[in-house]
């Protein structure tokens, strides 16, 4: 398999729990998490990620019954 490399233009963060906050927080469309980083970026960033067919989840913390959260993912591509 051939690796190839791509550019992300966002805001990288240590964990998925702190990019959802600061996207959440500064205004950035969407947490996504590609190539084992987790970034903030702006929406037309993801579509422009997906088009190229390059592999990466959205984040959402998702608020459970019992009051605790969980960090879901929705894959693309």
């Amino acid at each position: 398999m051939k690796t190839k490399t791509i550019s992300v233009q966002g805001q990288e963060h240590p964990s998925a729990h702190e990019a959802i906050q600061d996207c959440d927080a500064s205004g950035w469309d969407a947490a996504i998490m590609v190539g084992g980083k987790y970034v903030c970026v702006r929406e037309a960033e993801a579509e422009r990620l997906a088009a190229a067919g390059v592999e990466f989840a959205y984040l959402h913390d998702h608020a459970m019954p019992d009051g605790t959260h969980r960090i879901m993912t929705v894959p693309v591509n």
